[in-house]
């Protein structure tokens, strides 16, 4: 088709109606998945004040998947409309805190509302012990080895996953039991949480404990006991 004829016909068309103005809720869930997703860049980067919140790079994320499918429900935008509205919530968070004269406060105040949002919209898994996470490092140490050999990841994973099987004897040494009673009871958690692991795998599902909780757990002593929550 000669071009001239296709753009006459692309102009003849009607313009796209502009989306219905957002509602009070809507954009404050927008806010929401500004600042859960502003907190949990934070928190990759390793900013100590971001580990005053749980954290979000999981949850966040499947919070502003649901934000934005409800939003396109209810107001007819497209994908793309929804994600312009994402990214002019985050500018203007930014510009907020930019222009604050205490950005953590501002933050603090808006978290005691999206904070709520997020555990009725998307609940926190339950968090393992250290005796669990010492298993669950264990297993991913295993399957990340078998997969890549002794890469990076598995090497971090290897030595968080000892970390944590020793915070788990020392742990149980306090509690009075002793070595061997402390290697039976880690093996018995690692083959219930092998078990789980290979029966979740058959059903295509993820495990039902917050292993990011374990990576807190795994923390220098210090900055683990501001994670905890």
């Amino acid at each position: 088709m000669n071009i001239i004829p296709l753009l006459m016909l692309v102009l003849s068309q009607p313009a796209a109606d502009p989306p219905e103005p957002l509602n009070e809720s809507q954009r404050r869930d927008l806010s929401c998945v500004a600042v859960l997703a502003i907190i949990a860049s934070e928190q990759e980067r390793g900013m100590a004040s971001a580990f005053d919140y749980p954290l979000l790079t999981e949850r966040g994320a499947t919070y502003a998947g649901l934000v934005g499918k409800r939003i396109m429900d209810e107001t007819g935008r497209t994908k793309e409309q929804v994600r312009e509205d994402i990214l002019a919530a985050l500018a203007a968070e930014q510009t907020l805190g930019k222009n604050a004269a205490d950005p953590d406060e501002v933050v603090r105040r808006e978290m005691t509302t999206c904070l709520p949002l997020l555990d009725a919209a998307v609940p926190p898994k339950p968090k393992p012990d250290l005796s669990q996470c010492a298993g669950m490092l264990q297993l991913a140490y295993e399957e990340v080895h078998d997969r890549e050999g002794l890469s990076k990841t598995a090497q971090d994973l290897k030595t968080l996953a000892a970390v944590l099987d020793s915070r788990a004897r020392d742990k149980m040494r306090a509690e009075g039991l002793s070595g061997q009673e402390s290697d039976i009871l880690l093996t018995q958690s690692r083959e219930v949480l092998l078990a789980d692991a290979k029966q979740k795998a058959a059903l295509g599902q993820g495990s039902d404990l917050d292993i990011e909780h374990c990576f807190t757990l795994a923390a220098p002593e210090d900055k683990g006991k501001q994670y905890e929550h």
